[in-house]
């Protein structure tokens, strides 16, 4: 019997590529193990929101979002760009950048150190009695914490995306009780930030180890990765940079209450701009062997049907948002409004398939000039936040997103 509808959802899935113009079988099989993993992830995330929202006041929640986007900055100096570069070269059997890029990250991401000791010396002159302290210990553990995240690059690369889904599962699931524990016993921010360093390092080098035990990378390695890595990271400068600076301008601005308001309207919404960004996961090892010809025969009509997916999405989100928030998040209602404006930035979802292509075939030119776009995200966001708060940071949002939407079309048709 289990064979039977194996064998139906098989040729199922096969009848319907002509429809969908994709290769039904392996999105199914990829796509079933990263959409469960981002599942999961999404509940884990919710489940923190939930006692975030009910265990900890916003000031204090504030406090720790602006600290988490301090890391998020530093983290820039452990090479970013480097998990795609190791994807695209384990793509092609090409493994031993597994090995360098986790030393190379570890000695850049040292550089960081310093600025974080940097940073906990200048707010404690300054008199604030918050931030030297966690920003000490993340001199500790980023490094090792960021530089092992290339397990996940190196199972993306194998295509292994049951064992990448088992492994974020499980980290996720460990991560979301550590702190909801944590919680439940202090609502002190220096210990809420020592769980999170500790228990993502922790997990990040476990699974790092077990890839290198398990899996046996080989040691052929393409002399450009690093190099290719290197350009991306560069690009990566700027937008790492427009991730994280909206939070650290409302902060300063208008005050770590507001920043915990902003953080809960853009909190679903970008949930479920990673569930549906697993497509373009699954597209990165796929295109990386195929021509360029291969590629542009059928990637514009996949990226039409996924925009009409997404249309759908961002208006189911607008109309059950405010019941959503009610239920579950009753002390953030305030958020309502900015969190439905947020979802039309949905509408880059779609184009980021093509954005993928560029990578795959290491076209650095025209991905440097889609990082344009974060420059205008940086630009937008110094000038309206200071003047309109959230609202000034939504627009920002969604106007860089159009923005980025109009530019990779004019690149793709260059193509």
């Amino acid at each position: 019997m289990t064979n039977k509808i194996k064998v139906s959802i098989y040729q199922f899935l096969r009848n319907t590529q002509k429809y969908t113009g994709t290769d039904n079988v392996y999105l199914a099989k990829g796509g079933f193990w990263l959409i469960l993993g981002q599942v999961v992830s999404t509940v884990a995330a919710f489940l923190l929101a939930v006692a975030f929202a009910n265990l900890l006041n916003p000031t204090t929640y504030g406090n720790y979002k602006y600290v988490l986007s301090l890391f998020g900055m530093l983290e820039i100096f452990s090479l970013v760009g480097m998990k795609t570069a190791i994807t695209q070269a384990v793509a092609r059997g090409l493994e031993g950048s597994f090995y360098t890029v986790f030393k190379t990250k570890i000695k850049f991401a040292l550089l960081g150190s310093l600025v974080a000791i940097g940073g906990a010396g200048y707010y404690w002159l300054r008199g604030n009695e918050i931030l030297p302290i966690p920003l000490l210990i993340s001199a500790i553990f980023l490094p090792l914490m960021h530089a092992s995240q290339v397990y996940g690059s190196f199972l993306e690369g194998r295509k292994l995306f049951n064992f990448q889904t088992k492994y974020n599962i499980i980290t996720q699931i460990t991560f979301a009780a550590v702190i909801i524990t944590a919680l439940f016993l202090t609502k002190n921010l220096f210990w809420l930030i020592a769980v999170y360093l500790v228990s993502h390092t922790f997990l990040n080098y476990f699974f790092y180890l077990l890839i290198k035990i398990k899996f046996r990378p080989n040691k052929k390695e393409d002399p450009q990765t690093i190099s290719y890595g290197g350009h991306l990271s560069l690009m990566g400068v700027i937008s790492q940079t427009a991730t994280y600076i909206d939070k650290i301008l409302l902060f300063t601005f208008i005050g770590s209450a507001q920043l915990a308001i902003y953080s809960f309207a853009i909190m679903i919404p970008e949930e479920i701009q990673k569930v549906i960004g697993n497509i373009s996961t699954l597209a990165l090892p796929k295109l990386s062997p195929k021509s360029r010809e291969e590629i542009k025969a059928s990637i514009m009509k996949k990226s039409w049907k996924l925009a009409l997916l997404v249309g759908i999405i961002m208006i189911l989100y607008i109309i059950i948002a405010p019941y959503f928030y009610k239920i579950f998040f009753p002390q953030y209602l305030d958020a309502i409004p900015y969190s439905q404006i947020f979802a039309l930035s949905f509408v880059s979802i779609p184009m980021s398939l093509l954005g993928t292509v560029f990578q795959a075939k290491m076209m650095k030119k025209e991905l440097y000039l889609i990082k344009i776009a974060p420059f205008i995200n940086i630009a937008l966001l110094v000038v309206l936040i200071p003047f309109y708060g959230i609202w000034g940071a939504i627009i920002a949002l969604i106007g860089t997103q159009i923005f980025k939407v109009g530019l990779v079309l004019f690149l793709f048709k260059k193509f």
